[in-house]
């Protein structure tokens, strides 16, 4: 019988990328940058690539290459129970980096995951994803952020006021834009302002409330704790807590809701108990979603630029992935006070 030739050898059986990148002591997607074209790779791994290429007989096949590229450009965007509309924003945001640059976006929900569904969960979705956004409140997960690192897939956290040291940060500073607000409030004649917090579990709820302190410190006007209270981003939240403070006998004269659905509610239960806004109570919120324009009057609130942020972070993200240097970024983005008509000066000396 005949020599079997190297030619009919490889018909019965195509090399794959991943012997090649064997071969060239190199990761599979190094080879797909290699063979693409890419220019992010050093000369001498190309030609460490190319050799093996030679070596193996390599042909590209074409649909492979282009689900390579894809991969190679897959981000996730994870999303647990946010605000409708700071999601909304999120994904412009993403959506336009996205089709700015040919990456693709995939979203993914993780509603009512306990922690150790959500460990799993990112430890599955680290095998098919080249980067992972993380809007709160998973950007304060460690069990989750931890899998992620682990695995070797860079990571952009959103609105985190805690910076952890293993993944990039795009955020506002929370602290500064909250006191400035409530500064505000305090320079418009109101001493007596009701604070609702924002969920106990995310780190930039925690400094939108010391920012609050600081504000009232700094003017020299006590902490007044039964006009504080807890929240959680949500609307229902917002509903709840308004009750409770503008149920009081000596009410507040104006209430900083930590963000705008809250702050929604807040002029709701305010409507609903006689009150008008700003005349008999001022109210702001923070981050300026679509919740802030679509009540009556408009809020005066903290704008956050959600869906800059995440752009920001894909690019971030992007540049991580095609270097292959995944740089840790604590990107802070400016803040505005967007004053709008919920806010007037107190109608009645507080006392």
């Amino acid at each position: 019988m005949g020599t079997t030739t190297k030619s009919a050898r490889r018909k019965s059986r195509a090399v794959t990328i991943h012997e090649v990148a064997a071969v060239a002591g190199v990761s599979p997607m190094t080879v797909s940058r290699v063979i693409n074209g890419n220019t992010n790779v050093r000369e001498s791994t190309r030609q460490q690539v190319m050799r093996a290429v030679e070596a193996l007989d390599y042909t590209p096949n074409l649909a492979a290459r282009s689900l390579a590229a894809a991969q190679g450009t897959r981000i996730a965007l994870i999303y647990t129970n946010p605000s409708g509309a700071y999601l909304s924003e999120l994904l412009v945001g993403a959506l336009r980096a996205a089709a700015r640059t040919a990456a693709q976006l995939v979203v993914h929900s993780w509603d009512g995951y306990s922690a150790e569904a959500e460990r799993s969960a990112a430890r599955v979705l680290a095998r098919s994803v080249a980067g992972v956004l993380l809007p709160p409140p998973l950007s304060e997960s460690r069990g989750v952020i931890s899998e992620l690192v682990k695995a070797g897939v860079p990571v952009v956290a959103l609105a985190s006021a805690h910076v952890a040291p293993d993944v990039s940060h795009v955020r506002i500073d929370d602290f500064r834009a909250s006191k400035e607000m409530t500064a505000h409030l305090i320079a418009r004649g109101h001493t007596r302002i009701g604070f609702i917090k924002g969920p106990p579990n995310q780190t930039a709820s925690a400094r939108r409330y010391d920012g609050f302190r600081a504000a009232l410190v700094e003017a020299g006007i006590a902490l007044d704790d039964s006009l504080v209270q807890q929240g959680h981003f949500t609307y229902l939240s917002g509903l709840a807590a308004a009750e409770k403070l503008l149920a009081r006998r000596k009410r507040p004269t104006a209430i900083f809701a930590s963000n705008d659905d809250m702050a929604a509610a807040v002029v709701s239960v305010a409507h609903r108990n006689g009150l008008e806004v700003p005349r008999d109570l001022s109210v702001v919120g923070c981050d300026d979603t679509s919740a802030a324009t679509t009540v009556w009057p408009e809020l005066t609130t903290i704008r956050q630029p959600i869906a800059s942020m995440s752009n920001t972070a894909m690019d971030i993200l992007l540049r991580s992935i095609h270097t292959e240097q995944h740089e840790v970024v604590d990107h802070v983005v400016d803040h505005q006070l967007v004053m709008r008509d919920s806010v007037a000066p107190p109608a009645r000396p507080p006392g």
